[in-house]
């Protein structure tokens, strides 16, 4: 499955439009095929171009609010998607302060058209109305693509692939390694998280009046253990690498690893009994 681009690749793409449409309509105007306005004209059209921008933004925001609200509760409803939620999450924001800045930059420079208007600084009037509508129609573009982006039906998938492609990096140059071994060595790992956090697990949980009657997640549950000095913080490094990779997996990642992530999944199982003293490892 193709990846998403990144937010700073998306970043650039935006502000190379934005700087070729203003430079090709500087070019159009100085050499004599630009479109005359004018005073009116300018008036209304950058009047109209900040009103629909605020308002096109604002609607943007609004329902990104309630989406993000959904995304929040599917992560309360399925652990294993916090990794993928909490991408999508930051990569939403990133792109959200962008737009932000993007359409904040149209409004000035709509006003500072309407101000130079009757300054007679011919140059720089045309400078500030084109880079005016080339920071609208930019706005109007990055705003289609954030929408659409948002509501993507493969927007899991994509996040799983991305981290995958983040804790398993190696995957396109190594041998593939056992998916049935990497899963066989997770599941053990995840009755040992089970088995040493039900204490905590119990603890926390009849505390909350059983709000959330569910069992905490093992990214939690290996946190837990950091803050309590029961494994230290290579083993937790580890430990949340294999959560995150297979997590990714079963929401849509490539459903193979390397024999690295393979050999490394052997290794936090056994650092994590030793970390343990072996107190669980005959545990029913």
């Amino acid at each position: 499955m193709k990846r998403s681009w990144s937010p700073p690749k998306v970043i650039s793409f935006f502000v190379s439009l934005f700087l070729i449409l203003t430079v090709g309509a500087m070019a159009a105007a100085l050499g004599g095929y630009g479109i005359s306005l004018n005073e009116n004209q300018i008036l209304y059209l950058f009047s109209t171009s900040a009103q629909v921008i605020a308002a096109i933004y604002g609607l943007t925001l609004t329902g990104f609010i309630f989406f993000r609200n959904e995304l929040s509760r599917e992560e309360l409803e399925d652990d294993t998607l916090a990794d993928a939620v909490e991408n999508l999450k930051a990569r939403y924001f990133t792109l959200l302060v962008f737009i932000t800045a993007l359409v904040t930059g149209s409004l000035l420079l709509a006003n500072l058209a309407i101000s130079y208007e009757g300054s007679g600084q011919s140059f720089l009037n045309t400078l500030i109305i084109n880079a005016g509508q080339a920071a609208f129609l930019t706005s109007l573009f990055a705003v289609a693509y954030f929408i659409f982006d948002v509501i993507s039906p493969k927007r899991i998938e994509r996040a799983s692939q991305t981290l995958q492609s983040k804790v398993d990096p190696t995957l396109a140059e190594q041998t593939r390694g056992s998916l049935e071994e990497f899963l066989r060595n997770y599941n053990q790992i995840e009755i040992l998280l089970e088995k040493v956090g039900r204490p905590y697990e119990e603890g926390i949980i009849s505390s909350k009046i059983q709000r959330y009657p569910r069992r905490i997640s093992n990214s939690r549950l290996a946190e837990i253990l950091l803050r309590n000095e029961r494994i230290n913080k290579t083993l937790y490094v580890g430990l949340r690498e294999l959560i995150t990779l297979r997590n990714s997996i079963i929401h849509g990642a490539d459903p193979v690893v390397s024999q690295a992530m393979v050999d490394a999944s052997a290794d936090v199982l056994a650092n994590l009994q030793l970390a343990l003293g072996g107190d669980y490892d005959n545990e029913p």
